[in-house]
């Protein structure tokens, strides 16, 4: 869907309305679950379908929201200021995360199911929609009808950003090798129960050393990512990300040590969501933005693939093996990083 909805987004006078649209249409999912889980009282069980339906309809206005969100980032926010923007935003997140939990873990122990888990749909639909007074307040400015119809894609279009522009291939490498560790991380507890006595305390302890790790990085890029560049965050990223794999196959028998793999997944996941956003704002423009956030989310394949990948070769190779070819896997994204070419992507230190 990411394609049709570049096509209806590029489209729009103010792309301010269809991020506002995709936003509320979560709102309202959110709330729709909250409401089905709920009724699961006296005997009654969740209508599944109802719950997959909602949660398809979540999923695709999330889509349709972030491309209308990618495009208005563009243009609204000066490019000297998107790093540290996106930097700010993603510790924001990390704390939110953090505190979040608790709140999360207070409600799931002290109200009862259903009322818990329908709670925290409902909180999670109040929340969003309080998020949305930024972006009520963003003046993004107007385009005229003809400057529309200039970015208004066609399929040619679409073929032709993937045969002409090497640099946006290089950026899909990079995001279908590289950033599959974010795909990568759920395994790693999976993996971990097989090896040590991992209860629910336990699986939360992880987690939570997964957002500290991401806390910890977007604090420490708050302070000593100083300039606009991102060629070193890359080559760090793909470094990290490359260790994660083989420190949990020599940490199997430490559950100290193993925990150093999830904080380095918390590393891994806040450097992602920085670069992935920060590269595609700066190998795009004002004229195409819309198009190539519809064509990332498109041709982000391995997000999707990877995971069942990696669950049949584990039944066959087991998970040293799948682990190890992971690792390799990942630093694929090497040559794409170095060949990525952009002024503000050239870069000496942080």
């Amino acid at each position: 869907m990411q394609l049709p909805f570049a096509s209806l987004v590029a489209a729009q006078k103010k792309k301010k309305v269809s991020l506002l649209i995709g936003i509320n249409i979560r709102v309202a999912s959110l709330l729709g679950l909250g409401h089905i889980v709920s009724l699961a009282t006296g005997g009654i069980n969740i209508n599944v379908w109802g719950v997959i339906f909602i949660m398809t309809v979540f999923s695709f206005s999330g889509s349709y929201a972030n491309i209308a969100y990618t495009d208005i980032m563009g243009r609204v926010i000066k490019a000297d200021l998107r790093k540290k923007l996106l930097i700010n935003k993603q510790l924001i997140s990390s704390i939110g995360l953090i505190l979040s939990s608790v709140i999360v873990k207070y409600i799931l122990s002290n109200i009862a199911y259903p009322q818990n888990y329908s709670l925290l749909f409902y909180l999670a639909a109040a929340l969003l929609l309080a998020g949305t007074i930024g972006f009520w307040l963003i003046d993004e400015g107007e385009e005229s009808e003809l400057e529309r119809e200039k970015k208004r894609p066609k399929l040619k279009q679409f073929i032709g950003i993937l045969k002409d522009d090497k640099n946006f291939r290089q950026y899909l490498i990079l995001l279908n090798s590289s950033g599959v560790i974010i795909s990568t991380l759920p395994f790693l507890l999976l993996f971990g129960k097989n090896h040590f006595e991992i209860d629910a305390s336990m699986t939360g302890t992880f987690l939570l050393i997964q957002m500290g790790g991401s806390l910890i990085t977007t604090v420490l890029l708050r302070f000593l990512s100083k300039n606009q560049k991102y060629k070193f965050l890359i080559y760090f990223f793909i470094f990290v990300s490359s260790l994660i794999p083989i420190i949990a196959i020599i940490a199997a028998n430490n559950l100290f040590l193993f925990a150093l793999v999830f904080l380095l997944g918390g590393v891994s996941f806040s450097l992602s969501e920085i670069l992935f956003a920060g590269i595609l704002l700066e190998i795009s423009n004002d004229g195409n933005r819309a198009i190539y956030t519809g064509l990332s989310g498109f041709g982000s394949v391995m997000q999707v693939i990877y995971p069942l990948v990696f669950a049949t070769a584990v039944t066959y190779l087991g998970y040293n093996v799948v682990f190890i070819l992971t690792t390799f896997y990942i630093l694929l994204g090497l040559p794409a990083a170095h060949n990525l070419r952009c002024n503000r992507l050239e870069v000496t230190y942080l």
